[in-house]
Parts: structure tokens; C-alpha cells; sequence
């Protein structure tokens, strides 16, 4: 088995010029780097990562703790936060919170016990004792997805990466106010969450925009999954006068919504127009094709993993919150007719709603996860 003794020789450089190859100490010359690196491939030399993380204290190892079992959407930012943190020489140790907040604060225990040497978390709706842990022991962390208040007391922030909620929102309901409908109704989320309350703030801004009067009848808590959703719509169309449109929160409860339609032997777009936040894989196979907004789900989780990186790097550096601009795909579900071919708009392109996110400072961000 070849050793980094070998690896200098092969490379023709000193055995501490390859430990900072490997570990990061210290800035080395790009070709020396690479005759290092060409000089490990030749001899098949693999890092021993447990000596070298007892010299830098580092594993070289991140912690991931998202509910991608339960939910398809954590399943595309796993593998942006995957791709990045290989990218980057980091090797990632992933736990299913399942949106429990006992079994939240218990998985991230757990991984910081095996020395990750930071975390990205998406916090259930009650992370309080999640962020009393991480606080406690000042574990590096970035907050997923789900945004958190600043606390009152002045006590340590967090970093942050989301995509925006309240304007996707805001555009689907103009959109369809936009196409007639004046009774809109949303299935909204998981109480507690900040992607719940920006948006329901998204909906009631447009339903605002387009001069509607909000109705509490409209809006049905589906809790963020595919059976809430199928009862939320069952009570929204046993209504005196129910919705002739639906925006859903999420990409669980479209599925809940459409399930519960198909039931009662309503068609979409003719006896009810659906729009959905979080496209899927699969959106361009529906019948009819989901009108949706996009989120840049890989994106997310590799923009966690470069802040988490800036973190570790520089400790002291004040929280952050980065939002990505999500994106409106035109389809049919919403009414509007395919868009023919030569129209220079194909039908299901993808519509930015905002220029690049700039980053926030932590306190601009609303949110009521407390």
C-alpha cells in the first residue's frame, strides 16, 4: 500500500508539501497540487482520513438532516448538497428528521456526535430545542428551506439558503385572477412553518394585487402532505360556494388535491383550475400539464454547502440569509390553452420571477418558526 512518503518521491516534492495537499493548510502552487494529485492516482493512494482528521480536528464531513424519505422535494436538494460538498472534498452523513421536532434534535445529536464538522438542517416546525442544541454547542450550521426568526434575546443567528415563497405565490393568483377566477382558494401547509406563513402572505398579496377580498373559507391547512390536502379539498368543495381555482403549497399536497378531484369526478381546468408550488420530474406528463412554480432545488442545496464552507472558514463572520428567485412554468392546469408550436413561448417554459437574490442580512427575513 502505497504512502504519502511514496506520493512525495513519485511527485518530487517534501511529504509536507503533499499534507497540505491533502488537508488544506496551506495554499500550494495549482501544478504542484496537481503533480501531487497525478502522483496518488499513479500509486493508488488513499488518504488515511481518521489519522488525518485526529491532526486537523477536521472529518472532512458534513451532516445532512432532511426529510427526503417523506418528502420528494428534500430529495432533489440532497443531491445538490451532495454534488457540492464531493466537489469540495467533503463527504456527507445524512439522518430523516421526519418533520418531528423530538426526532430532529435526537438524528442531529447523533451526527454531531460522529464529528461532522458542520450541519445543514431543515427544522421542523418546532425547532426549538434543535436550535438550543446547535447553539449550545456551537455547532456550524446552516438552516435549509425553512427560515427561523431572529430570537429577542440577541442569542447566536444562523445562516440561512431558501428560495422565495411570498411573490410565487402572489403570481399564481394573479394568474388566475387574471383568467376570471374570483374565488381562489390555497391549500396551504404545515402550521409553524415559514414556507406556510410566506405563503399564505403570497396569496393574500394577490389576491390584494388583483382587488379580491380574502375569505378564510378559501384557505384549508393541508399540513404540507398528500392526505391532509385530499381532506382540505373535500372541505373546500363542500362549500356553499366553493373555489373554481386551487393554488397548492407544495408538490405532496398537489398530489392530495388532484387524488380528492379525480374522486368527486371533477376535471381540471374545465370544473376547477389547479396551479401548484414545486414543479415535478413529472408535471409535463399530468393531463392535463401542471401549471407550477419551480424551485431551484439542486441549487439550494449547493448554495448551503458553499455557505456552510464560508463558515467554517471564517467563524466570526456574521449570519446570512441567501434566497434563490424561483420560476413560473406556464402549462394547462391553470385553463390556458397549449401554446402552439412557432409561438416563441413554448408551453411549459420555464417564467424567472426575480433577478438574482441578493443575500439578506438574518433580520430582514419574516418568519414564524420560533
Amino acid at each position: 500500500m502505497a504512502t504519502m512518503a511514496d506520493v512525495a518521491r513519485s511527485a518530487g516534492v517534501s511529504v509536507a508539501t503533499v499534507s497540505h495537499v491533502l488537508n488544506g493548510t496551506r495554499p500550494v502552487l495549482p501544478h504542484t497540487r496537481q503533480a501531487v494529485l497525478d502522483a496518488m492516482d499513479e500509486l493508488g493512494y488513499t488518504p488515511n482520513t481518521l489519522a488525518r482528521s485526529l491532526v486537523t480536528s477536521r472529518t472532512r464531513s458534513i451532516g445532512l438532516a432532511v426529510s427526503a424519505i417523506s418528502n420528494p422535494y428534500f430529495t432533489e436538494i440532497l443531491q445538490g448538497v451532495e454534488a457540492a460538498a464531493l466537489e469540495h472534498g467533503y463527504s456527507l452523513l445524512i439522518a430523516d428528521p421526519h418533520d418531528d421536532p423530538v426526532h430532529e434534535r435526537k438524528v442531529v445529536q447523533l451526527l454531531h456526535e460522529r464529528r461532522v464538522d458542520g450541519m445543514i438542517v431543515a427544522p421542523s416546525a418546532d425547532p426549538g430545542e434543535l436550535l438550543a442544541y446547535l447553539r449550545r454547542h456551537k455547532v456550524p450550521a446552516v438552516l435549509l428551506d425553512r427560515v427561523v426568526d431572529s430570537p429577542p434575546d440577541g442569542s447566536q443567528r444562523f445562516d440561512q439558503v431558501c428560495a422565495d415563497s411570498a411573490e410565487p405565490v402572489a403570481r399564481l393568483v394573479a394568474h388566475l385572477a387574471g383568467l376570471g377566477h374570483r374565488r381562489i382558494a390555497l391549500i396551504a401547509g404545515l402550521p409553524g412553518l415559514s414556507t406556510t406563513s410566506e405563503r399564505l402572505t403570497g396569496y393574500r398579496d394577490g389576491l390584494a394585487a388583483a382587488g379580491l377580498a380574502h375569505d378564510d373559507h378559501l384557505v384549508v391547512h393541508g399540513d404540507s402532505e398528500s392526505a391532509g390536502a385530499e381532506r382540505a379539498t373535500a372541505a373546500l368543495l363542500s362549500l356553499a360556494a366553493p373555489p373554481t381555482a386551487l393554488v397548492t403549497a407544495n408538490n405532496a399536497m398537489t398530489i392530495g388535491a388532484l387524488r380528492a378531484l379525480r374522486d368527486r369526478g371533477l376535471s381540471v381546468p374545465d370544473d376547477i383550475a389547479l396551479c401548484c408550488f414545486d414543479d415535478f420530474a413529472w408535471a409535463d406528463l399530468f393531463s392535463p400539464r401542471l401549471t407550477a412554480i419551480a424551485q431551484p432545488s439542486r441549487d439550494i442545496g449547493a448554495e448551503a454547502v458553499r455557505v456552510l464552507l464560508d463558515r467554517l472558514a471564517s467563524p466570526e463572520r456574521p449570519a446570512r440569509t441567501v434566497r434563490l428567485p424561483c420560476a413560473f412554468v406556464h402549462r394547462t392546469s391553470c385553463g390556458c390553452a397549449e401554446q402552439p408550436r412557432g409561438s416563441g413561448k413554448p408551453d411549459g417554459a420555464a417564467e424567472p420571477l426575480t433577478s438574482a437574490s441578493p443575500e439578506q442580512p438574518l433580520t430582514s427575513v419574516k418568519g414564524t418558526v420560533s
